[in-house]
């Protein structure tokens, strides 16, 4: 199964979201299909086997719609680039337009005013203003309006309808009308009917609606801001020695394993490992940690973060597409089009809303002359024209893109990756939160505080043994005990044969002999175990530490106490969440006591300790089966089954990449409070989301009656063409500019 996204152009409404997504749907081989109109793109998950890229651009073009293939030549930061450049045209080109066809209304509206106008008879001809404004008219709508006819009838071709067809038809029976009572007065004089034209009704109606699509063009590109900030902090150039010559050469040029030179106060130009130097490096373009970042010889660090203080020189190692700027700046690219499963109930209304409009124009004008006869003729036309053009979908097709993709930008700025509008629809119904505790609630790098060994043992001949087997494994335990065995120097002989049991423990043949490492059921099923390194293990485990024994040729020789600490921002975050109304539980494979202690320092009431893979997954499972909306929160590769079957997977940027492979939010700083940060996100793009669609709705349900002119037998109220188009054009600047105070989210801070 693959997945490709592919640009779509010539979408205006949420009616052609919805035409293109059902025809991709409908292809062979499609497993889904993504149609995101902020983004004019399509992300469909379809098999290679069965179908082709190049079938599906055929099947979006068969809709009426332009479709292409990606560039592969491009890199996501291009990609975005050449988006912003055609939508900084656009914008500049609507808006001249805009502008010309106002100039033109507004003359149109005062020439009949200071023309004097001639008594109209039935022989007589129309005024010589009629014939002006016919002539600019039309050219406004050829040039200025161009579009929306040629987009009209591009959809009729393909048997659709879209916000363009309510504007063609709209504008064009007003445009026909007038025509007719230009060339012809007579017919309506000898009806007992006065003559009246619609010109500048026409032409202020398509500088309505170009006006509100240059707006809506304009925010779009507020909407990208985040993400656009992110591809100007890679610097144009970095400082490379070669060969002992230091020269500035562009940032495409640097190799891999180039020495780049970084000094204070420069952008770091890519990804890269110090060789020499210290330095405070700043990451919150990364992490949203506003504390800089020590960083010596062997520490990695990221191109587009900013060297504080001194300098140093590092080797490249991932460059372009590879590296960290590059891949954030792809997920977030990927994340702003998808969809929220909330617009779901936009696209089913879209999928019959033009044909429903067009079929309310016409009862709204038939009944206009049966109430009224003949006589009602001009409030009939204005009527039905004013539901056609009242009625845009364009809103409700913007109502949930425009907050995934301003939610998710601003996830960036905190460090938060969220991985679509699905993820974020789903994290902001979460009601439980469970825990991984090595790495998540502590701060998963454990260190050897005792060691307890058996007679004739000596402390370093118990840790040479554990640390010969564990050298083999990548567990923070592992790692802790391979720690301290290599700051006594020991020597530590290659073992082989190494066998894990997962959760429980590992066990391998050293220098002949059979030594077994892990927790007291693991080595007892294997070794001899006295009561003294039992009571060892208990004390360990009762001060919150992680008793490990080891065994040799089926005899306990020492147990090893190894702590890690709560992370320092642990306590607080976890009671801000609760203060959320959030479940908060602690799931891990650790022993009770030690999980326990740890549970009490956190302030978490509900743990399980002892929990192998498949059984922190299953206790997940179960809290789903309760009905709870369940976030896992981890960072090792044991914790990716449980992300994986979580409703939200949160993984901490600072884990493995499987973790982060199987997550739907990646946290770029090890710190619980940014959980509490993406859920309180989350909650507000959902409430935007909600609020888009309701006013949407509402303004429809509300503005299309008024339109079609309930008001009028009461009030006398009937509403102009060119009111309605204004209030059209408003609605969808409306939608845009709620989801753009998502920008303005600011963390809750607890002291």
């Amino acid at each position: 199964m693959k997945t490709i996204s592919l640009p779509v152009t010539g979408m205006t409404c949420a009616a052609c979201q919805a035409r293109v997504q059902r025809a991709l749907a409908k292809e062979p081989g499609v497993t889904s299909a993504s149609v995101n109109l902020m983004t004019n793109s399509a992300s469909v998950a379809y098999d290679p086997n069965v179908t082709s890229p190049e079938g599906l651009v055929d099947a979006i073009r068969a809709t009426g719609y332009g479709a292409g293939l990606p560039r592969p030549d491009r890199s996501a930061a291009a990609e975005q680039e050449a988006q912003d450049r055609a939508r900084a045209a656009e914008f500049i080109d609507l808006r001249t337009k805009a502008m010309a066809a106002f100039g033109i209304g507004v003359l149109a509206m005062i020439v009949p005013m200071v023309t004097p106008m001639p008594p109209m008879t039935a022989t007589s001809g129309a005024p010589v203003a009629w014939w002006m404004m016919l002539v600019s008219t039309a050219a406004v709508m050829l040039w200025a309006g161009r579009d929306f006819y040629v987009h009209a009838w591009t959809a009729l071709r393909h048997g659709s309808s879209n916000m363009n067809t309510l504007i063609t038809v709209g504008t064009g029976a007003a445009f026909l009308f007038s025509v007719v009572a230009t060339v012809s007065p007579g017919l309506f004089l000898r009806r007992g009917v006065e003559p009246q034209v619609y010109y500048e009704a026409v032409i202020l109606i398509i500088a309505f609606v170009l006006t509100g699509r240059a707006l809506e063009a304009r925010a779009k590109r507020q909407t990208s801001l985040a993400l656009h900030r992110l591809i100007d902090l890679q610097p144009a150039t970095a400082r490379v020695e070669r060969d002992g010559i230091e020269a500035e050469v562009p940032i495409a040029d640097v190799a891999r394993r180039d020495v780049v030179l970084v000094r204070p106060g420069d952008r770091i130009p890519v990804d890269g490992v110090v060789v020499d130097g210290t330095s405070a490096v700043d990451e919150s373009m990364l992490t949203g940690e506003s504390m800089p970042v020590n960083k010596a010889a062997g520490d990695h660090v990221f191109g587009g973060t900013v060297n504080r203080a001194g300098a140093f020189r590092l080797t490249a190692t991932t460059l372009g597409d590879d590296s960290a700027l590059a891949r954030i700046v792809r997920l977030m690219r990927d994340a702003q089009a998808t969809r929220a499963p909330i617009q779901n109930l936009a696209d089913r209304v879209s999928a019959v809303f033009v044909p429903v409009v067009i079929s309310l124009a016409i009862i709204t004008l038939i009944v206009w002359l049966i109430v009224g006869g003949s006589g009602h003729l001009l409030q009939a036309i204005t009527a039905s024209v004013s539901v056609l053009i009242i009625a845009c979908p364009c809103a409700m097709g913007l109502a949930v893109p425009t907050a995934v993709m301003v939610a998710t930008g601003k996830g960036a700025e905190l460090g938060l990756l969220i991985k679509g509008g699905e993820a974020l629809e789903r994290a902001g119904h979460v009601d439980t939160i469970v825990l991984d505790k090595t790495g998540t609630v502590t701060e998963g790098a454990p260190a050897v505080t005792d060691v307890v060994v058996e007679p004739g043992e000596t402390r370093d001949s118990v840790i040479t043994a554990a640390a010969s087997v564990e050298q083999l494994s990548e567990h923070p335990v592992a790692v802790a005990i391979v720690r301290s065995a290599r700051e006594t120097k020991a020597r530590l002989p290659r073992s082989s044969r190494f066998a894990t049991t997962t959760g429980r423990g590992v066990t391998a043949q050293v220098d002949g002999k059979s030594v077994s490492v892990g927790s007291e059921e693991f080595v007892a099923s294997c070794a001899v175990t006295s009561d003294a390194m039992r009571r060892a293990a208990n004390q360990f485990a009762s001060e919150g530490k992680t008793p490990v024994l080891v065994s040799v040729d089926g005899r306990t020789i020492g147990v090893i106490g190894v702590s890690d600490r709560i992370r320092p921002s642990s306590s607080a975050a976890i009671q801000r969440l609760k203060s959320m109304g959030m479940s908060v539980a602690m799931l891990t494979g650790d022993a009770t006591p030690a999980a326990e202690f740890i549970a009490r320092q956190a302030g978490i009431d509900e743990v399980a300790a002892r929990l192998l893979p498949d059984q922190k997954t299953g206790e997940i499972a179960r809290r789903q089966r309760d009905g709870r909306v369940v976030a896992m929160v981890g960072d090792g590769i044991n914790d990716a089954p449980s992300l994986a079957q979580a409703d939200v997977g949160v993984a901490i940027g600072t884990g493995t990449e499987v973790a982060i492979e199987a997550s739907d939010i990646t946290l770029m700083r090890a710190d619980l409070g940014a959980v509490a940060d993406a859920i309180e996100l989350s909650r507000r793009a959902m409430r935007t989301m909600r609020g888009n669609l309701f006013w949407a709705f509402v303004y429809n349900v509300v503005g299309i009656p008024i339109a079609a002119g309930v008001l009028y037998p009461r009030f006398g109220l009937l509403l102009s063409p060119v009111i309605a188009s204004a209030a059209m054009a408003l609605s969808s600047v409306s939608v845009v500019t709620n989801s753009l105070r998502l920008r303005r989210y600011t963390p809750h801070i607890h002291g």
